[in-house]
């Protein structure tokens, strides 16, 4: 056996559930079984190499300057990709071996390319722990760094799963996720499609077949089994008060709810796991009731035809692309989140109806406000590639051009909430305005503690446009909210950023 095999080996016998994607010169090569996935699915050539006397071993690989493209068609069929680098310079390696590792490992609910999110939809990693008749349900967003967690029945965890739609939940290897899938089910009408059926949309995680954890085995919601230590309720809240520096998790409302700190626990060990050289960037976690919020079930979701409509369910005919005139992504992904989870509470929904009709009064404030958001670019997920050290330079101007339209921005809104402290100076951008060629200048120090050119809490990206995001996600009233917003379906980011 050859110094490279006994490498692979070792590498590939820490991630058994990945396909490990294997540096070698300018090209990623895939070996035995993962070889003949990755053939089978990319379709392309599968081959062998010699890997010692009388050993050869299948082998299938696609070209390092063109892997995204094979990346994305790999996690969009639900499997699990280890990308290992070369660390060390080839000319340099002692006795011929180059160092290898694993540096990432790319899932359906950790992904940070461009080509496998959807702009105006949020990308889930949820974990799941439970306890008898309760469970906790924690979900992250690591392209824009929500992070939240609830405790609530067992009985009503798939209707908050659905709601949510993670790409990818996480459970405990010892629980069997087939009594959730289960309880799911519930019938719709004989004319309709379930995503992913035959006549439907594709859903998140489909695949003919695959290796465990990968394909079709991993459900809906794409299950994914992980270690059951991860959600042991002690470490998992030590895990949480190591991140976050802090010496108790009252401030976050979940000390009393184990079983949510054992769910966002797991999530952070998993993040840890996979995102060996990215830095994530989350929000503080923001633990919510569902009994805020009205609980929508599939039958009624369909009967709404919120996210799909029409006979074979698709996205152009649902209330949402009705009114969905949002000017950025981020005005495009609070809409969907309030469409799915509606305000019970009076007080808030009054409040938020009122700011639409103040925008809905006022057309010149509206149109002007509407304008200088088509300028803004998707903060949220521009930060998030920030600190995991992925951000292109035009990016950075983009983050630039954005912060600097805030204080305009809520200036103008400030008007339609009376009630609120008035907005001062918030010269966002001032630390971004020098030399972009050297962009560092105005993104000091530690990227998770973002430099003097960013102003205020950085945990809130885009002060103004989005509200504080660090609370759970809002909804409102369906039929009240659908026809306020018709007349004036960007009102939503307006909206938000009256209610900042």
């Amino acid at each position: 056996m050859t110094p490279i095999r006994r490498q692979y080996l070792k590498i590939k016998s820490s991630y058994p559930d990945s396909i490990v994607l294997f540096r070698l010169g300018d090209f990623y090569e895939t070996f035995d079984e993962d070889a003949g996935v990755v053939a089978r699915e990319l379709e392309i050539t599968l081959t062998s190499r010699t890997m010692g006397k009388g050993l050869r071993v299948p082998m299938a690989g696609v070209p390092a300057h063109s892997v995204d493209s094979y990346l994305a068609r790999l996690v969009r069929k639900g499997y699990q990709v280890a990308i290992c680098e070369q660390l060390s310079d080839p000319a340099l390696a002692k006795g011929g071996l180059v160092e290898r590792d694993v540096v990432r490992v790319v899932t359906p609910g950790t992904v940070f390319e461009d080509s496998l999110l959807d702009q105006k939809a949020n990308n889930y990693l949820a974990a799941v722990a439970l306890r008898g008749p309760q469970a906790g349900l924690a979900y992250v967003d690591i392209t824009t760094g929500e992070f939240a967690a609830t405790e609530l029945p067992a009985a009503q965890l798939p209707l908050e799963l659905a709601r949510v739609g993670p790409a990818e939940t996480l459970l405990p290897r010892s629980v069997n996720p087939t009594s959730i899938v289960q309880s799911t089910a519930a019938p719709l009408p004989p004319d309709a499609h379930r995503p992913g059926e035959p006549g439907g949309e594709p859903g998140p995680s489909d695949s003919e077949s695959g290796p465990p954890g990968g394909g079709a085995e991993r459900g809906e919601w794409g299950f994914t089994p992980a270690d059951d230590a991860l959600f042991e309720p002690a470490a998992a809240r030590q895990a949480l008060l190591a991140h976050y520096r802090i010496l108790t998790l009252e401030s976050f409302g979940c000390e009393d709810w184990p079983l949510a700190v054992s769910a966002a626990g797991a999530i952070l060990g998993y993040l840890g796991h996979t995102q060996k050289s990215a830095r994530v960037r989350l929000q503080n976690l923001a633990a919510y009731s569902t009994r805020r919020f009205m609980a929508l079930d599939e039958r009624t979701r369909h009967n709404l035809e919120l996210f799909q409509g029409g006979r074979q369910q698709q996205r152009q005919f649902s209330l949402l692309a009705a009114i969905d005139r949002t000017r950025t992504p981020m005005g495009g992904r609070l809409l969907r989140r309030w469409l799915g989870q509606p305000l019970l509470e009076l007080g808030e929904l009054e409040q938020r109806l009122a700011a639409v009709a103040g925008f809905y009064n006022d057309g010149v404030t509206r149109r002007q406000a509407a304008d200088m958001l088509g300028r803004i670019a998707d903060l949220e997920r521009i930060l998030g590639r920030i600190a995991a050290g992925v951000a292109l330079p035009r990016e950075l101007l983009a983050l630039k051009t954005g912060l600097a339209a805030i204080p305009e921005l809520r200036q103008m809104t400030a008007a339609l909430t009376p009630n609120r402290p008035p907005p001062g100076d918030t010269p966002a951008a001032d630390g971004l305005s020098g030399d972009m060629e050297t962009p560092a200048a105005g993104l000091s120090g530690d990227m998770e503690t973002p430099g003097d050119g960013f102003s205020g809490d950085m945990e809130t990206p885009g002060d103004g446009l989005s509200g504080d995001m660090s609370p759970p996600p809002a909804g409102a009233g369906l039929a009240a909210l659908g026809a306020a917003l018709t007349p004036v379906p960007e009102v939503v980011e307006l909206l938000a950023a009256a209610l900042a």
